[in-house]
Formats: C-alpha cells, sequence, structure tokens
C-alpha cells in the first residue's frame, strides 16, 4: 500500500521444488539453515524468465551469506533502463 507497487507478485517456494529445478538448491547447514536457495532475483514477465541475477560462487555451505548481485538496486536499476 505505501509503495503503491501493483505489478509484483511474491511466490513462495516452501518445499524447494522450483528452487531445485533451477538448479539453485545448496545444503546451509553450517549456518543452521539445512536447504536453502542460493540467492538470485529474476525478472518474470507473463510467466517468463526474462533476467536473473544470480549470486556468483555458488557453493555448498557457503561460509558467508552473499548479497551483492542479487539485491533490490540491481533489480531497480536493470528494470530503470527498460
Amino acid at each position: 500500500d505505501k509503495l503503491k507497487i501493483k505489478k509484483v507478485k511474491l511466490l513462495p517456494d516452501g518445499n524447494g521444488d522450483f528452487t531445485r529445478k533451477m538448479n539453485a538448491l545448496v545444503p546451509k547447514k553450517n549456518l543452521g539453515f539445512g536447504d536453502r536457495s542460493w540467492r538470485y532475483s529474476m525478472y518474470v514477465d507473463n510467466g517468463r524468465i526474462k533476467k536473473i541475477f544470480d549470486e556468483p560462487g555458488k557453493v555448498s555451505n557457503c561460509k558467508t551469506d552473499p548479497f551483492r548481485k542479487s539485491d533490490v538496486g540491481t533489480m531497480l536499476r536493470y528494470l530503470s533502463q527498460k
């Protein structure tokens, strides 16, 4: 409401089914999370993936939780250029 966003829909992936099919499911047991999605942001238009910003260096039990390329600023810059 506050941001007046009308064309964004957030979709959960509780079982990790989509994430697994995207080859983005990684164990993060070392951080106490179990299996989780590797960080990425995705622009989808009419059910088609148009752009993915995924964090480099995907690895199981990564010592950190990288969040540079998949952040909202990166997506907003991309969308503002369209």
